[in-house]
């Protein structure tokens, strides 16, 4: 009997205590949609929205991944290679993306240089097709800016059927979803590897 109600009074326990915690998740402030892209601090969290498009959680980006109707865009920056002494020997770390995805780098700044704007347009365009109604998901990795902005700007662009998944390869590896081994179409500039 009292091996029992230690048990209840311990499961009692960590159930107030669970409840304290969503409580305190619950009570934060949503982020709410800037006005236009944003700027800076691009790893921050993000909102819950996009005005135009749709919001996909895992589950969601994984039924339109299977379907391959969807084009998934990578927009995650490539970090720029150090300054090393000649002759030093570097390797970039590789990327792992959602099978099937394009990797355009970059291309979610909140300002973008009119060559990275036309790789950005010239990109999504031929991945699209020219089809302004084929369903294109942007991501990158959790409470990353880059991916809301990039969906914004297919938006603004007449894209119509544009989806934004926030939690990125974090979110999708997290769920033992299968990743493959990117390299980014080269930018203005650059030469394929």
């Amino acid at each position: 009997m009292r091996r029992r109600h230690i048990g209840a009074l311990a499961f009692g326990s960590a159930l107030a205590a669970f409840g304290w915690i969503q409580a305190g998740v619950a009570g934060e402030q949503p982020v709410p949609e800037p006005g236009d892209y944003r700027q800076e601090d691009y790893r921050a969290p993000v909102p819950s929205t996009l005005a135009g498009g749709k919001v996909l959680d895992t589950a969601a980006a994984k039924v339109l991944w299977q379907t391959g109707e969807a084009v998934f865009v990578d927009v995650l920056p490539v970090p720029p290679k150090p300054k090393l002494p000649p002759g030093t020997y570097y390797r970039e770390k590789p990327r792992d993306d959602i099978p099937g995805s394009i990797w355009l780098p970059d291309v979610g700044y909140g300002r973008l240089p009119s060559d990275m704007e036309a790789y950005f347009a010239d990109n999504l365009k031929e991945a699209t097709g020219g089809d302004l109604d084929r369903p294109v998901v942007f991501y990158c990795l959790a409470d990353c800016w880059m991916s809301w902005n990039a969906a914004r700007r297919a938006i603004a662009w007449g894209y119509k059927a544009v989806s934004w998944y926030p939690d990125g390869t974090d979110g999708w590896s997290f769920e033992d979803l299968p990743l493959e081994r990117r390299k980014p179409v080269p930018r203005p500039g650059e030469q394929q590897n």
